[in-house]
């Protein structure tokens, strides 16, 4: 599957299901709660800020995890401050004042 018929799917999902690092973004820009089926992540942010939830490797706990989704209780979530789009511009403006 691409990129873009991957996302158009995560953006009409009422969640996404993952053991992936990098979706979690993906999750957290679109306003998906994500469920990560891991220990850590590498994007701290898209927990404390964003709509992921990191719930580890034990499988019982996807049921408890879903039944938060499906009754409303999930958090809600934000962009990242500096996940506006505007990167290149910034690293341009950097790379002009050297």
């Amino acid at each position: 599957m691409n990129y873009l018929s991957f996302n158009y799917l995560v953006k009409h999902s009422k969640a996404v299901i993952t053991d992936s690092g990098g979706i979690t973004e993906e999750t957290t820009v679109l306003g998906i709660p994500c469920i990560t089926l891991r220990d850590s992540t590498e994007r701290p942010e898209t927990c404390t800020i964003g709509t992921n939830i990191l719930i580890g490797t034990d499988l019982r706990q996807i049921k408890p995890t879903l039944e938060k989704l499906f009754k409303n209780q999930w958090q809600v979530g934000a962009i990242p401050p500096l996940w506006d789009g505007k990167a290149a511009v910034r690293i341009i403006n950097v790379l002009l004042n050297l």
